[in-house]
């Protein structure tokens, strides 16, 4: 294995071909984006500029970017909006930004359709009323639709539908 030294500090051009070279291999928001030419600019000059050329240019938009992002999680992966919200927080997206886009995406989902289909795909062969009897089974579905950003609620009003084990549960405050 190779062993990489300090990345090699590049101008204002070299800064922007990077930038170019960065965005044509994957989307970035614009926090992602800055810390990535931060360490490879020369001065922080040059970060700001280039990030201002992209912004004048449309390659940088974190809303486009959060519903784009939001949009994929949701009808590729099936997951809830909170793992969305987590993930575009991650990805440096200011809050109100990744907010709204999680609720333009989801507005008019039924979230209970999406965990049934989530537990669908990930239990597929598996007779889930027979599966969830077990304590461990049940304490694990659980555990991975809320992983996968579905509330308290959704989850345990799906889970009943499978086993009986639930019903003494209380219903959670809403998340």
């Amino acid at each position: 294995m190779a062993i990489r030294g300090k990345p090699k500090k590049l101008g204002y051009d070299a800064l922007w071909e990077y930038a170019l070279g960065a965005l044509g291999r994957q989307a970035q928001s614009a926090g992602q984006m800055r810390q990535k030419l931060a360490r490879r600019a020369e001065t922080p000059s040059d970060v700001a500029s280039v990030l201002a050329k992209l912004r004048e240019y449309n390659l940088v938009d974190d809303r486009k970017f959060s519903e784009t992002f939001a949009t994929s999680r949701l009808q590729n992966q099936g997951f809830g909006r909170f793992r969305v919200l987590r993930e575009l927080h991650a990805k440096q997206v200011s809050g109100g930004v990744a907010k709204e886009a999680v609720e333009k995406t989801f507005a008019g989902t039924d979230e209970l359709e999406l965990v049934h289909s989530f537990l669908a795909r990930k239990f597929r062969g598996r007779d889930l009323r027979e599966f969830l009897k077990e304590e461990k089974n049940l304490a694990n579905a659980y555990r991975r639709l809320r992983t996968a950003g579905f509330s308290t609620k959704s989850s345990l009003d799906a889970l009943r539908r499978y086993t009986s084990r639930l019903e003494d549960f209380e219903e959670p405050p809403e998340d």
